[in-house]
């Protein structure tokens, strides 16, 4: 078998050690893929597949792409799940004796992403581990891009579902776990089916005692318990640990960048189960994954992207201290109020970079010369937003604006290295300013002069042969030549040594023009050197400061979320919530806050809510389809979250008991994946809510029940009722079809019903979209039908259908209840039917007086 060439044999020696990544092999100006990375490339990528000489006698298949614009091709191969190992040159070609030195810089996998180019700006890009032992959970995620890690321990009977709930929490793009997570099936499936992610299984070497302390001990000192606020004895810290291990060997470089670990408790944040976050669509709708019609969408005002990332991260936790809730309303409260401040706070903050991923870049080498030079042009907005945020006369504020740190020394450091017009590269120099270094000076002089040199020569030349078409020009082959038409060869001096014919001229060199040449060429190399090495330099004094830019980068964030909240709440007509520890949600005329804002063409109808632990523990819900039960729900499940993290809401007063959870069982579907129907689904939904809801939980549940017979359905729907009620106690709106179940009303003190109010003209109806007391009178089906469409031929036929089968069911009692109040059936002289029909048809609360007056004349004319 024919030997490989050396450049192969180094390629499969790179390769070996990264068997499950698919190598980029630097060769001169493109990143090159061979053999079964090149196959796959090719076809994930839509590259031509080509064929290289190896040394062997079957060429090596081989596909690439250019180094320059690498990006773009990394970021497809990342989003479809693969993992891409750089391998660069580690010396110049030019001066290489030999085979060029070639090492994998870094290995890029989903969660390790630091290109702008790759990352949403308004979105964290997380990193999990997880590592299970003992029967408690060790949970931290990272965002590599930032620099930040938050850490948890879980334990308890309900692992699973805690486990699955912080996953949703974070959405990791990747995920490290040990091997003992693989006993959880439940975790492992909802990973596969429903989640996005890569998946790394550690091994247990990874979790060793000594290896855990020796990474944390490098990152955060000896005392990395102080500075992480993790304690020796959970799983926690090993879930950092190997988190560290793994960014060590994937990235080679820039792990120091992490170095903020925020320590939480899961009963810090309101509990909100991977169901509730798709029903409230607090980031994404359900239909098209889009975050247009959802909370965020109405919310994001913000003007930069760290804020855009921080208030994604509070809608996905929403606070349960009413302290901490409180001291965020004060400062929404504050900024509301200024309006010049606030507008001019906008705007300061409008010219605000992205400090916390530049940071990132800047300490892995890869921050280019505008990044930085827009880091100084940010520090220029500092002292005014500080000076702004001070000035609200809010205590909350006032602290937080002492937290920024005005930066002047990062500021003037960049300013005096770099040219304002700098280049977005370093390749072509132009980088580092005039004045800043006396040897950069004296190159450009030189360089720049040297072509003054040209010239001059040029002009002299002519000048001394008499040759009116000779110039000076340059190529990578012979450098510099002077070229001399065809017709002027026989002035040439005998000093020309040619070089090169071409078509119409000769082409030569002097003795002097090859001095000239080196003097020139050798500035410019050692000019684009230098400009290089002063630029690293640059961005190795300024990761030092790396603790200072990431601490004025949080407040940065904290301050343009608030400005936002207020700017937003000015906008909608919002009101500040009355938020404590209590246990009523008392909301009056309030709306929805995605749906008001969607363009239709009428206003939205506000409503009033009345919940607490007592005598308005459960709202029974009746009313047609159609009428925005569903709506009504939503909007204070939605009242209740955007009150926890901060925000006004969209009402005219409005009090919140701080919930614990928020859990929804909205419409019906099926997850044909797992093999469930709609009715299983629902019941499994249903079953969380009845044993993980507490007393200081919000629960919507709409139409349980309806995926079975309606017996059945009706008596699940009603023991759910009486569980509800009478064990958990929480807060609680419950929207059915199942009128029977308004009897509890006069059952239970703490239930009480409700209706969509209904206009009904004939077999016409109006949806008046307001909630009143008392039961519905009629569910309207066979009117929402014809409202949606329905042959007139269809519904005639259903009307037909319904009279047959009230005529066959058991007679009602003798107690009719109509909506003026209680009639009893004398046995004679009895009321004619159709009379009966009409007044059991006709919502009185929805006539004006004079249709009210019309209504008793046509009864007594009847009579009579």
């Amino acid at each position: 078998m024919a030997q490989l060439s050396p450049m192969m044999a180094q390629y499969f020696e790179i390769k070996k050690k990264h068997k499950d990544e698919i190598v980029f092999f630097r060769l001169g100006d493109f990143y090159e893929m061979f053999y079964d990375d090149a196959i796959l490339a090719s076809k994930e990528l839509e590259l031509t597949l080509t064929g290289r000489d190896c040394g062997q006698e079957e060429r090596a298949p081989m596909c690439g792409v250019p180094f320059h614009s690498y990006e773009s091709y990394v970021a497809k191969l990342i989003a479809k799940g693969y993992k891409v190992a750089i391998c660069e040159q580690m010396e110049d070609p030019a001066t290489a004796k030999g085979l060029v030195k070639r090492d994998i810089i870094r290995v890029i996998t989903p969660g390790t992403v630091i290109e702008s180019s790759m990352l949403q700006d308004d979105k964290n890009n997380y990193i999990g581990s997880v590592y299970l032992k003992n029967g408690c959970i060790g949970v931290c995620f990272a965002d590599v891009s930032t620099g930040s890690a938050h850490t948890t321990e879980l334990a308890g009977e309900k692992l699973s579902n805690q486990l699955i709930a912080e996953l949703c929490r974070y959405n990791p793009s990747e995920l490290l776990f040990n091997t003992a997570l693989l006993d959880f099936k439940d975790v492992t499936a909802y990973i596969k089916q429903h989640m996005t992610c890569s998946v790394e299984l550690m091994e247990d070497e990874c979790y060793a005692p000594d290896e855990v302390e020796r990474l944390l001990t490098e990152q955060f000192g000896a005392d990395w318990s102080k500075a992480t606020g993790l304690s020796r004895d959970g799983n926690a810290h090993a879930a950092l640990s190997a988190l560290l291990g793994y960014l060590h060997r994937t990235q080679k470089k820039g792990v120091e960048r992490l170095k903020l670990v925020h320590s939480y408790a899961e009963a810090q944040y309101m509990q909100l189960s991977p169901v509730t976050r798709a029903n409230l669509e607090l980031t994404e709708t359900m239909r098209g994954r889009e975050k247009r019609g959802t909370l965020l969408w109405v919310l994001d005002k913000t003007q930069t992207a760290m804020g855009k990332r921080l208030l994604r991260s509070w809608l996905e936790q929403p606070l349960v201290s009413s302290v901490a809730i409180n001291r965020r309303l004060n400062c929404v409260q504050a900024l509301y109020s200024e309006n010049i401040q606030r507008a001019e706070l906008s705007e300061a903050l409008s010219h605000v970079f992205d400090m916390e991923r530049l940071m990132t870049r800047t300490v892995y080498g890869s921050a280019t010369p505008k990044e930085i030079y827009a880091l100084a042009s940010t520090c220029t907005q500092l002292p005014l937003i500080r000076e702004l945020a001070s000035g609200c006369s809010c205590p909350e504020l006032e602290e937080l604006a002492q937290r920024i740190d005005p930066l002047e020394d990062i500021r003037d450091r960049i300013f005096a290295a770099l040219e304002e017009e700098t280049p977005a590269t370093l390749k072509d120099g132009g980088v580092i300013k005039q004045g800043y270094n006396a040897e950069v000076d004296e190159l450009r002089d030189i360089v720049h002069g040297g072509k003054g040199y040209l010239s001059q020569l040029e002009a002299r030349m002519k000048e001394e042969t008499g040759i009116r078409t000779l110039k000076v020009g340059y190529n990578r082959v012979f450098g510099y030549y002077l070229e001399v038409s065809k017709s002027f060869t026989d002035q040439v001096p005998e000093n020309f040594i040619r070089k090169q014919t071409l078509a119409n001229a000769e082409r030569y060199i002097t003795e002097e023009l090859k001095q000239l040449e080196g003097k020139i060429l050798g500035a410019s190399e050692r000019l684009l050197a230098l400009e290089r090495q002063l630029f690293e330099d640059l961005l190795q004094d300024l990761s030092a400061q790396i603790l200072r830019v990431q601490n004025t980068a949080s407040a940065l964030a904290q301050l343009d979320v608030f400005t936002a909240l207020a700017q937003v709440a000015v906008n909608n007509n919002y009101v500040r919530p009355v938020v404590d520890d209590g246990d009523e949600l008392i909301i009056t005329e309030g709306r929805h806050p995605v749906i008001e804002q969607m363009p239709k063409g009428s206003l939205f109808v506000p409503n009033n809510t009345l919940l607490d632990c007592g005598e308005n523990n459960m709202l029974i819900i009746t009313g047609p389809n159609m009428a925005g039960k569903s709506t009504y729900m939503r909007q204070n499940a939605l009242i209740t979250l955007m009150a926890q993290i901060g925000s006004f809401v969209p009402a005219q007063e409005c009090r919140v008991g701080v919930a614990d959870a928020i859990f929804t069982r909205v419409g019906a579907s099926d997850d044909l994946a797992a093999g469930q129907s709609t009715f299983m689904v629902e019941m499994t939904e249903v079953a969380e809510i009845l044993q993980y809801a507490t007393k200081r939980s919000l629960v919507i549940l709409d139409e349980i029940g309806r995926g079975t017979s309606t017996f059945d359905g009706m008596s699940i729907a009603r023991a759910v009722v009486e569980h509800i009620a009478g064990q958990i106690g929480c807060k609680t709106l419950f929207a059915t079809h199942y009128h029977e179940l308004t009897e509890l009303e006069s059952a239970m003190d703490c239930v009480k019903n409700y209706n969509i109010a209904v206009k009904k003209r004939g077999d016409d109806i109006t949806f008046l979209r307001r909630i009143v007391r008392g039961p519905a009178d009629d569910s309207y089906g066979i009117q929402v039908a014809k409202l949606a469409g329905l042959p007139d031929s269809v519904t005639k036929r259903a009307k037909e259908v319904l009279r047959a089968l009230e005529a066959s069911a058991p007679k009602k009692q003798q107690v009719e209840q109509l909506d003026f109040g209680v009639v009893e059936e004398m046995s004679s002289p009895a009321l004619p039917s159709e009379i009966l029909d009409k007044l059991r048809d006709t919502d009185l609360n929805t006539l004006t007086g004079i249709e009210g007056l019309q209504f008793l004349c046509e009864i007594k004319n009847a009579l009579q």
